[in-house]
């Protein structure tokens, strides 16, 4: 639309409240709320930004919807924007990217940490930070032996898992306890997901006092710092929650902007005690233009108020960084009887900086997980799920093959697997076979594991053709890329990538294939001891300097390859012994 074709449109436009739509090829570009439709409509005839000119050049159609009342015309503007996700819109997105703890629906009930929980699951959280999540409930299961394995694995056991062995579980599934004793157990699991601290915290300061009373100052050293996770589990903000006011209930919101990416971190008090605390994630578009935005962190405050609290029952009180600035969302609020404070200090102001923390820890934490689905141009839009593989072996002896697994950028070491191979001295046919078992194993239905979303072969393009020819064969269609060490490039099936050495994206993929090879070689070791090596042979090297060296490098055909910098970096190996090394190999 050009401003002539603009201004004629405007003109047919009545002159009430109501919501305005710029489309284009019958997709919604951006979604408006006027309280006079022609005079808003008429402002995109002369747009204040450039990002406003192109969304207005872009579209070829426009629609309205007249409403009785300003309130209303907000209401239905955010469930457009809801319906539709306008590219030029600040919008909402569903918050599903945050941990939450399940307990499932069972006759014994199983915890884990999910994104993605079960409709009949009990469900707590989300929660901000993966890591401290992953240390309580492995206490928790320490503590009250609550299975983590899957129904498949739970069913038709004959014998306790090395969970029950490893204490962490009490093996309902063979009945080592019986269930009403289980149940008890996972009751008190649940009171100390909805609160109750010390359900967990007092087993273990006594199991605390208890080592160090034992001189077992180690393990009293680990119960230490788990306590002081626990402890601050529930607790983060409780001070400044303390007196927030006579309202029951209170929203505290924060937000931070990175790019066109926004958080909003919304803490919820009720009864003077922190509830809920969550984060969502916005696209926020540069928010410079003509018609609703006003810019930055007020647009996108005004836009989530709005968009969020519209199918939700509104608090008492809002507290905020800042006023929005939206005269329409004052008088909604109003009307409702909500109280909106920007507080300047005392404990409200407290609340909101702990919000603002909270968002700002999400928006910088770069998601590698998105960002490596772009660079690779993926369909899922997020590898949440790798699987990574490597093959060591010593000139063909004691071969084995490791799979290793990452889910949301964390090792989720339970799916670890590894394979021993047939003894061959190349490193393509060990690649092969080690593809060929896994994908064999998840095309029969032998593997209760999911089927990850990308699978990192350790090598270049001759390790990577080894793998593809394997999942053709079988027919498994998962995506394949290979990263080879030299020079850290990511190999696909297309092309090579050399992605700058700070990116978030290629870190992730390191990390994958680091460990994927530190597993093989820990496999490698374990079965090779009675293997003999040309290493052997070579003067100055003894056994433990052998099993240095083929540590570092995995294999004998790598320690051939390695330079003499790089074997005098092993320990036992001086200049004189690298160069025998070298010239013996």
């Amino acid at each position: 639309m050009n401003a002539e074709v603009v201004r004629e449109r405007a003109n047919e436009l009545p002159r009430d409240p109501g919501v305005y739509q710029f489309q284009a090829d019958d997709a919604t570009l951006y979604v408006g709320k006027a309280v006079d439709l022609r005079n808003r409509v008429r402002s995109y005839a002369d747009p204040r930004s450039a990002r406003i000119d192109r969304m207005v050049d872009r579209a070829d159609d426009l629609e309205i919807a007249v409403t009785d009342t300003e309130t209303q015309a907000l209401l239905l503007e955010a469930n457009l924007i809801k319906r539709h996700q306008p590219r030029y819109n600040v919008r909402l997105k569903d918050d599903k990217s945050y941990p939450m703890v399940q307990v499932t629906d069972h006759e014994a009930p199983r915890i884990e940490i999910t994104r993605d929980p079960d409709e009949s699951a009990t469900v707590f959280g989300p929660y901000t930070n993966k890591s401290q999540v992953e240390t309580v409930v492995k206490a928790l299961r320490e503590t009250y032996g609550v299975r983590g394995c899957s129904d498949h694995k739970y069913e038709n056991r004959d014998r306790p898992c090395l969970d029950y062995e490893m204490g962490l579980c009490t093996a309902p599934c063979t009945r080592e306890i019986d269930l009403e004793s289980y149940a008890e157990d996972v009751t008190a699991v649940e009171r100390f997901l909805e609160g109750e601290t010390g359900v967990l915290a007092d087993p273990l300061c006594r199991e605390m006092e208890s080592a160090a009373q034992d001189k077992h100052f180690e393990r009293a050293a680990n119960r230490r710092d788990r306590l002081e996770t626990v402890e601050v589990f529930h607790g983060e903000g409780g001070e400044a929650v303390q007196s927030v006011g006579d309202e029951r209930a209170v929203d505290v919101l924060g937000v931070a902007i990175e790019g066109t990416d926004a958080t909003v971190a919304r803490l919820r008090a009720e009864d003077g005690k922190l509830v809920e605390r969550e984060r969502h994630t916005l696209e926020a578009p540069t928010a410079d233009g003509a018609g609703d935005e006003s810019g930055g962190v007020p647009a996108v405050l005004a836009a989530f108020v709005v968009q969020y609290y519209a199918e939700r029952e509104l608090p008492d009180a809002l507290l905020l960084p800042e006023r929005h600035g939206d005269e329409e969302v004052t008088a909604w609020l109003e009307a409702e009887g909500v109280s909106v404070r920007v507080p300047g200090a005392g404990r409200e102001a407290k609340l909101v900086e702990l919000a603002l923390k909270n968002a700002r820890h999400n928006v910088s934490g770069r998601d590698e997980c998105a960002m490596l689905a772009d660079a690779l141009d993926l369909e899922t839009g997020r590898v949440e799920r790798i699987e990574g593989f490597d093959v060591s072996h010593a000139q063909g002896k004691a071969a084995v093959g490791s799979d290793v697994t990452f889910v949301d950028g964390s090792a989720e070491k339970a799916d670890y697997r590894r394979k021993k191979l047939t003894d061959e001295n190349d490193d393509y046919a060990n690649m092969r076979a080690l593809l060929e078992w896994r994908a064999r194993r998840a095309v029969e239905g032998r593997d209760d594991r999911p089927d990850p979303d990308l699978l990192l072969i350790d090598g270049g393009e001759g390790q990577l053709e080894a793998a593809r020819e394997a999942l053709a064969e079988v027919g498994w269609d998962v995506p394949a890329v290979a990263l080879a060490k030299a020079e850290e490039r990511v190999v696909t099936p297309d092309r090579e990538y050399s992605w700058p050495s700070d990116a978030p994206h290629l870190h992730l993929l390191q990390r994958v294939r680091d460990e994927a090879h530190r597993f093989a070689v820990q496999y490698h070791q374990t079965i090779r001891d009675d293997v003999k090596t040309v290493l052997d042979d070579v003067p100055g090297i003894g056994p433990e300097t052998r099993k240095r060296l083929l540590g570092r490098f995995g294999s004998v055909e790598s320690v051939r390859e390695a330079s003499l910098e790089d074997l005098q970096s092993v320990s036992g190996v001086g200049e004189k012994t690298a160069r025998t090394v070298k010239e013996r190999l």
